[in-house]
């Protein structure tokens, strides 16, 4: 089994993801994230001055951090303290989990 089905297999055991009831914000942030890009495009598609292209990837960057620190928070506040009260070698992995993905954060 790879990393990636792994991964799908462990995330289609549990119902009700933490971002759940924030989806349809994180969905609105996402598309504004994506109208952004297209918008970095046109940008070098027309040539435009190298810093304003610069600040504009800087504000989507932003944007992007915005979405992984909402999505870690509510990864932290349901799934790794719904595992931790549970106990057992779940709560150790979902800690493990958490501390990977803000590791990997933290490089970006």
């Amino acid at each position: 089994m790879t990393v990636a089905s792994e991964a799908d297999t462990r995330h289609d055991e549990h119902s009700g993801h933490g971002y759940i009831s924030g989806k349809d914000e994180y969905l609105e942030r996402l598309r504004r994230i994506e109208g952004q890009a297209r918008g970095l495009q046109r940008m070098v598609e027309d040539e435009k001055y190298c810093i304003d292209i610069l600040t504009q990837v800087s504000a989507m960057t932003k944007a992007l951090q915005a979405v992984a620190l909402g999505l870690l928070d509510d990864h932290i506040s349901h799934c790794v303290v719904d595992a931790a009260v549970a106990g057992g070698p779940e709560a150790a992995a979902k800690i493990k989990e958490a501390t990977d993905a803000i590791a990997r954060l933290v490089r970006s």
